[in-house]
């Protein structure tokens, strides 16, 4: 982080070791630019190696400090989470809807939307306002139903390469798949075929792109957590 951008190097204890720079105390973290940097740092480093992301703004004191507070402290525990992910990576899976196309599925599988959007346009805008309302929770329900349902079968199509889960809570309105699973790094070309099917399948319907290989955001538990 920085301008210029500090040097990354490591503070090695045992079997483990933290990727560590030194941060300017004239200025506050945080921008944009540090938290690429962070995640920057991590992923690939998860392309080549099992990763703990730390939360982002994590700062101690020295680099003795890295080594006796963070390191020794909990480096069997650490270690034995290393172990679990070794030759693993997050992989995620995004998709959007396309408004104009998931807006004519919903409201063609709705009769009640046919009612309103037929009051809306024929009433004056005042008087139109609650049947607008109305419409915009339909057709907010509508999407969010079909989210569940395209979730459910992109978790159904990646259960079968038996990657563990996690769902995510969508970003944007129009979402339509948001899935991270924790796959081995060796079986990356089997989830991209996976996933470049259903984006086949849904092709005009939904934009669906695989992050990856990312560190494991999402499937980091050490016994501190649990």
């Amino acid at each position: 982080m920085g301008d210029p951008p500090g040097q990354v190097s490591i503070v090695r204890v045992g079997d483990i070791a933290a990727l560590v720079s030194e941060v300017a105390t004239d200025r506050p973290l945080g921008e944009p630019a540090d938290l690429d940097a962070h995640a920057n740092i991590l992923d690939t480093t998860a392309a080549e190696m099992p990763v703990l992301p730390m939360r982002f703004g994590a700062v101690v004191e020295s680099r003795d400090a890295v080594a006796e507070e963070l390191l020794r402290e909990h480096h069997d525990e650490f270690t034995a989470a290393l172990r679990e992910l070794n030759g693993k990576a997050e992989y995620v899976v995004k998709g959007r809807y396309r408004q104009d196309v998931i807006l004519r599925e919903v409201l063609a599988e709705s009769d009640d939307a046919a009612q309103l959007r037929e009051a809306v346009a024929t009433k004056p805008d005042e008087a139109a306002r609650n049947d607008r309302i109305a419409l915009g929770e339909l057709v907010y329900n509508g999407i969010a139903a079909k989210r569940a349902a395209d979730t459910e079968r992109m978790v159904s199509e990646l259960e079968s390469l038996g990657v563990k889960i996690a769902a995510l809570d969508p970003t944007h309105d129009e979402d339509a798949v948001h899935v991270a699973c924790l796959a081995n790094r060796s079986a990356q070309s089997e989830l991209e075929n996976t996933v470049g099917r259903l984006a086949d399948e849904w092709d005009g319907r939904v934009s669906l792109r695989l992050l990856g290989p990312l560190a494991p955001y999402e499937f980091v538990v050490t016994a501190g957590q649990e």
